[in-house]
């Protein structure tokens, strides 16, 4: 396989916009991705799209909105996690030779409300298992009561992951909030209030990727490579370490950063700056401790001590995350490449973490049947 390397991205802001259709939010991410990129579209040889609730061919829809070329558009659906399958798809397609450049577009217009993520008649709806804010939950008054975390700590992610959204213009929510104000909003699921709960979002993100060989040809010394990767869902086992199948299982993300890690050649103690799937706030602390981004019951004290502000040593989420920046479920894992790819061409202004000398960046984005890690090197 050969190197890949992304070449440009770009986004629509995140937020509510009734009066703008799918193609009116993909456009603009499309448009803005090839711009910085400097790839035209008409040497675009494939897309991948990333989306849920869109309904039949809406990739077509979107990309066809900047031209009909003839190039395959194929559809990918995993829930949240349906732009970085849709990015993996594309990554491996390149890899391999199939095609020199390839778009990886995400998109999404929600409803407000909770999202329901199972059919009405299914046994995880009936048995109340198909409510993510109480998945969340459950496991953070597990994890208080074995290592003393209090649910100001949990609270504490939702204030630094709005302190980062003020830094970011297309992040849905640019307002700062005190860890008063975080307690104090409306209790959703015990600890987790509502402000520390991802928005139901519209938006889109798009990135371009081209083989490394050929990068030249546009803009070879702006890039990021794709160094490793993993993608699974949960596993059963039949001891206390089972995996199960919940978005939130901590045993999926140890397994599919080992093999992510692995394949990158390095270790958690290489990653400079991370995106983790924060729908719910307790999910950056398990997921931190998942990565080996800190060791297991240090993750709340992690956040609590600032470690993971983008002036910390273990960065996460430094454009707001889905907490601030908005989960268009779509286009959520797009949006992560796109925030990595600013960090490590030191291009994140005042989101910068370590003076603009990031080498190495990780994304973790939680899906329903595709869990993905990525790691890119600068």
């Amino acid at each position: 396989m050969r190197d890949v390397v992304v070449l440009g991205a770009g986004l629509h802001r995140f937020g509510r916009f009734p009066d703008k259709s799918l193609q009116d939010l993909g456009r603009e991410a499309i448009k803005n991705a090839l711009d910085d990129s400097g790839v035209p579209f008409k040497d675009i040889e494939v897309a991948y799209v990333g989306r849920v609730l869109a309904g039949m061919g809406a990739g077509l829809r979107v990309v066809s909105e900047m031209g009909q070329t003839g190039i395959p558009v194929i559809n990918i659906e995993m829930a949240c996690g349906s732009s970085t399958s849709a990015f993996r798809e594309a990554y491996l397609s390149v890899a391999n030779g199939v095609y020199e450049t390839a778009l990886v577009v995400g998109f999404e217009k929600m409803q407000r409300g909770m999202l329901q993520i199972s059919e009405q008649t299914s046994y995880q709806t009936v048995m109340g298992l198909a409510v993510m804010p109480a998945t969340y939950a459950l496991q953070a008054t597990r994890y208080m009561a074995d290592y003393g975390a209090t649910p100001e700590m949990f609270a504490q992610v939702a204030v630094k992951s709005h302190r980062n959204g003020v830094l970011n213009p297309y992040a849905q929510y640019q307002k700062a909030t005190t860890l008063e104000e975080v307690m104090a909003s409306r209790m959703i699921a015990d600890p987790i209030t509502l402000l520390q709960c991802s928005p139901t979002t519209d938006g889109a993100a798009a990135v371009v990727i081209c083989a490394a060989e050929k990068a030249a040809k546009y803009s070879a010394s702006r890039s990021m490579t794709v160094a490793g990767w993993a993608t699974g869902s949960g596993k059963f086992q039949s001891n206390d370490e089972s995996e199960g199948d919940a978005e939130a299982n901590m045993g999926e993300v140890v397994r599919l950063a080992r093999t992510a890690f692995e394949r990158a050649g390095i270790g958690p103690e290489d990653v400079d700056v991370t995106q983790v799937h924060d729908a719910f706030s307790p999910g950056e602390i398990f997921t931190a401790e998942g990565l080996g981004l800190v060791s297991k019951g240090e993750g709340a004290r992690a956040v609590w001590d600032g470690r993971t502000e983008i002036t910390g040593d273990i960065p996460i989420n430094t454009d707001g995350g889905l907490i601030s920046r908005g989960h268009p479920i779509g286009a959520t894992g797009a949006a992560m490449v796109t925030e990595i790819f600013r960090q490590l061409t030191g291009e994140a202004g005042p989101r910068q973490v370590k003076d603009g000398k990031a080498k190495v960046g990780l994304i973790h984005n939680a899906g329903i049947g595709g869990m993905n890690i990525l790691v890119f090197k600068r």
